[in-house]
Parts: C-alpha cells; structure tokens; sequence
C-alpha cells in the first residue's frame, strides 16, 4: 500500500491533543453549568461520542492522504489514427545543405510531428541497408522523444540506401488490422540504391495505406558528405563525395501507394514543417476508435472515508446539547 500524500498521515498525531483540548473543553463547560444550577444536563455517553469522533477523524485523515494498492484497469475510447515515420539515416544525410544537416532538421520536424499527434498513435524507423523499428506505435510522448534523440548513421545497419525496406518496416510496425487508419512518411534525401521501394509502395496501396515521402535536402546543388573523422569530406577515388536531393524514386513511391510527395523546404517556415504537413495531408486518413487500457494503482480512499464520515455522524448524534439547553429552559 502506498498514499498519494502520505504528509497528511502527521495529522494524526495530533489526534490525541484534539481528544485532550475536547475534553478539557467539555469539562470546564460542565463546571460553568454547576454554577448556574445544582442539576446541569450530563451527557453519560460522552466517552463513546469522544471514541466515535476520533475514529472518524482518523479514518478521515488517512482517506484524505488517499491510500492506493492493487491495480485497477480502466477502459476508455481513444479516436486515433496511426502513422509510422521512417528517417533515412545513411551518411548523405548529414549533408549540410540544410542546417545544420538533413538528419538533425529531420529530426527536429520529427520532434515537431510528435507535438502535432494528439490522441494518434506513432512509430519510429529508422533505415540504412534495412530498417529498424526504434519505437513501435504508441501515444508516450516521451518515449518518442526519446528514441528520436538517439538517431544516428548507427541507428541502422550500414549498407546502400533502401527505400523498400524502410517501407516494410513500416508496413510490419502498422497494424493491419486498422489499415484504413494507417499511414505512413518516409523522409529521405532519395538516395535509393537498390531501386525495391515501388513493390513495398504497391503493397502498401493495396493494404490501403498512403505513404507521405519528405524529400530533405537541395535538388538543385549537390553537396559533400562530412568525413566519418569529422575532417574535411568524404572521398572516394581522391574526390568529394557530393550528394544532393533525389526526388523521383520519393515522388513514385507516394504516387504508388495514393499518397504524396512533399519537398521540405531548405529553410524551416511555419508552411513546411512536418507538424504542419501531417495536420494539411494525413488529416485526410480516417479516425479510429478504440479501446484503450489505463492501468494504474487502485484509490481505496472510500474505503476509510465512508466509514469515517459514518463514525462523525454517529458522534454528532450522541450530541444532547440542543435537547439539555430546552430541558434547562423549562426548568
């Protein structure tokens, strides 16, 4: 068992000085009745009245310090869709055309997404070679929080970029139960390299699910991919490694699967952050009701707090104040 506010609890250790002060209290009026008349009203039951309030005032206190043990399921509807964000993260995108490069403005329109979700539910992926499930779908904003933050190049296995498997990955993290419900984004700089994405996007229309593709990055310049030591570019062959925005292999994946494609503007504007892309286009994927379990400790604060208020009402009934003061006045 534990209390909510278990600090309530040192109030009744001023229980016995309450019982002390009514008592002292009661006497001394007694005392001040015998003054005024050789018969003054007794209350013979004064004893179980005291007895009766100090309990209830007990029971009171440790109700109001709200005692929980056990569990207790409760059951509510959540209407919610579901999407599964896929982040590429291979070398090229931590290209600096955007800043401070494509992964961390991803993953900063990411952070922003999960603000935007509400009662939807997310997961996320995160794809090299093959794609990772980071986080699978759930409301804890915090835990989203979480796995995004730890993205990086090592969040996947390292390999030539594969849109298809970012898109499985999604499809598996989806319930397919609830596919009218279901969408996914997939936000990369293009790099496919091994060219499997239209079959996962076919696959994905025909289950019903539209996938949003973000393209980050400039399609126009390309730009070098920072060396793995941090100094100067990556080489190959004595060159800069360049690498810039690649949009049709994006756009074929979201005109496959009934989607859309959406370019993400190389400076962030209110109009093209990933919050406001998922309120303009997945808003349009239907709602879900659902049945959700919130488990969570069991309050049994009325267990104390019935009986407390029970044992009060039976001390104020004991009460012959009232009735002694007319029994006085016609005497």
């Amino acid at each position: 068992m534990r209390f909510a506010y278990p600090q309530l609890l040192v109030l009744a250790a001023l229980l016995p000085l309450a019982g002390f002060a009514w008592t002292f209290l009661r006497v001394r009026r007694e005392k001040a009745l015998r003054t005024i008349t050789m018969n003054p009203p007794r209350s013979r039951l004064f004893g179980l009245q005291s007895a009766f309030m100090m309990t209830g005032l007990a029971l009171a206190i440790v109700a109001a310090a709200r005692p929980q043990w056990g569990r207790s399921v409760e059951m509510h509807v959540a209407r919610s869709r579901n999407v599964a964000v896929a982040i590429d993260v291979s070398r090229s995108m931590l290209a600096p055309d955007v800043r401070p490069n494509r992964l961390e403005r991803a993953k900063a329109d990411v952070a922003d997404l999960i603000d935007s979700l509400g009662e939807d539910r997310c997961a996320l992926v995160a794809f090299r070679r093959t794609g990772v499930t980071l986080c699978p779908l759930t409301t804890d904003r915090s835990f989203l929080r979480s796995a995004l933050e730890s993205l990086s190049p090592d969040s996947a296995p390292r390999g030539e970029t594969d849109l298809g498997s970012a898109v499985r990955a999604c499809l598996d993290a989806l319930d397919p139960a609830a596919d009218d419900h279901n969408a996914i984004i997939v936000i990369s700089d293009g790099g496919d390299l091994r060219g499997e994405a239209l079959a996962g996007a076919k696959l994905a229309k025909k289950r019903g699910i539209p996938i949003f593709t973000v393209g980050i990055g400039n399609p126009k310049k390309a730009t070098a991919i920072p060396a793995e030591d941090g100094r100067g570019a990556m080489k190959f062959k004595g060159e800069d490694v360049k690498v810039k925005l690649e949009e049709a292999a994006l756009k074929a994946i979201a005109e496959a699967s009934g989607g859309r494609y959406v370019p993400l503007a190389t400076a962030g504007t209110a109009e093209t952050t990933l919050g406001a892309i998922y309120r303009h286009f997945l808003r349009q994927v239907a709602y879900k009701e659902q049945n959700e379990e919130d488990s969570r400790l069991g309050e049994r604060y009325a267990l104390f707090l019935v009986p407390g208020v029970l044992f009060m009402m039976a001390a104020a009934a004991l009460s012959n104040g009232r009735f002694a003061k007319r029994k006085f006045k016609r005497s």
